[in-house]
């Protein structure tokens, strides 16, 4: 038996109980070793990743392995490895410890496996999509002519920077998933989120609206300058900015991160059961709001968000006929028929529905020379302003 991943490299004694072997950090480079140990039958207790991390010229995914018609989204692939921030609450420094913690493949690498995927949809799993500027830029001058819809994840600043977002948008981008994480600078100094300090969520929000980029905006309730207020302003700001889709979490101090450590040292985590730690519940004495007040705040915020009058509430504060549309069908269908899809999956309908998903990312249509006015907008001789 052998494990690897997030919670073996963080608890790895924990770990070796269950195991032969553990894989501590990335495997590219160590699992290998490993192959040919067991083929020696010299198998190590642990493999732990160093220095020599690299995801350039490893073989291709075995996508032919891979039952496609049981996902929507069979086209997802990973660019890179980790992020170039370092965020207190984040497992990132934890499970790239002892080398580097944020390196990608290179551009043609990406470019030929995207030509060998079949449809037009793609989902990047990336913890930064623009993390790597530069391969970013070459990546979607690559793509452009490829009629692909993308979706990926970025940070505020990444989005507010340069004109990169725009290429990403002509490359084909259509949906991102942004950490707004919480409104107040104390708390992103507290979390070490210095990225999203002193910038405009909103100027933000609406250069990814004015380039037909919908928003999965990611929240987190309960770090220490929240108050009851929280859920309500957050609730009511996603709704006001027409984000298309809200993703709210409990602030979880994982195992091996800055936050776990400074809450043990302080004494404030209040259970060990692995389970909770899923950014539902609370596992931690609070400040500012009640255990129960943070997990009652949390649910109550999905379901305000979600409801009926508040979906209808942002669709329509778009201005184009078929953004409102979008916005409905693609906020609808992630959370108000949630029954429905388990039955779509029961059945293997799945394939028949990339179609639709693909149509909800399809282009609006903007003119060249209207694109043009957007950057400007923007950008003023390379910089931001």
């Amino acid at each position: 038996m052998a494990l690897g991943g997030l919670h073996v490299t963080a608890l790895p004694e924990e770990a070796e109980v269950y195991a032969d072997t553990i894989f501590i950090g990335p495997a590219e480079q160590t699992f290998p070793e490993f192959i040919q140990d067991f083929k020696a039958k010299r198998t190590k207790k642990r493999y732990i990743s160093t220095n020599n991390r690299t995801i350039q010229d490893i073989p291709p995914a075995r996508r032919d392995l891979i039952k496609s018609e049981k996902y929507l989204v069979p086209n997802s692939l990973v660019m890179s490895r980790g992020c170039p921030h370092h965020c207190d609450f984040c497992y990132k420094d934890a499970f790239f410890k002892g080398g580097k913690s944020f390196y990608t493949q290179r551009v043609d690498e990406i470019l030929t496996e995207i030509s060998q995927l079949k449809g037009r949809h793609l989902y990047f799993l990336d913890d930064h999509l623009l993390g790597n500027r530069k391969l970013a830029y070459e990546l979607f001058e690559g793509m452009r002519g490829m009629d692909r819809v993308f979706q990926g994840a970025a940070t505020v600043k990444s989005i507010l920077e340069g004109n990169l977002i725009e290429k990403a948008a002509y490359a084909g981008l259509r949906s991102l998933f942004v950490g707004f994480e919480t409104f107040s600078p104390e708390n992103l100094k507290q979390s070490n989120k210095n990225q999203n300090l002193k910038l405009d969520y909103e100027r933000a929000v609406r250069r990814l609206h004015d380039l037909g980029i919908m928003i999965n905006g990611s929240f987190v309730f309960g770090l220490d300058n929240d108050n009851s207020d929280v859920f309500r302003r957050t609730v009511d700001w996603g709704i006001e900015n027409a984000i298309t889709t809200a993703t709210y979490h409990i602030l979880t101090p994982y195992p091996g991160t800055r936050l776990f450590d400074s809450m043990i040292n302080n004494g404030r985590i209040t259970t060990y059961d692995w389970d909770l730690y899923d950014t539902r519940h609370v596992v931690y004495k609070t400040k500012g709001l009640t255990a129960d007040e943070l997990e009652k705040g949390y649910w109550w915020s999905y379901k305000e968000f979600y409801k009926w009058s508040n979906i209808f509430k942002a669709s329509f504060s778009h201005d184009s006929f078929k953004y409102k549309t979008k916005h409905l069908f693609y906020a609808g269908g992630w959370k108000k028929i949630e029954g429905l899809w388990n039955i779509i999956i029961n059945i293997g309908g799945l394939q028949k529905m990339l179609p639709l998903l693909e149509l909800l990312l399809s282009e609006i249509k903007k003119d060249e020379k209207e694109k043009q006015q957007l950057t400007k907008l923007y950008i003023k001789n390379g910089q931001e302003y």
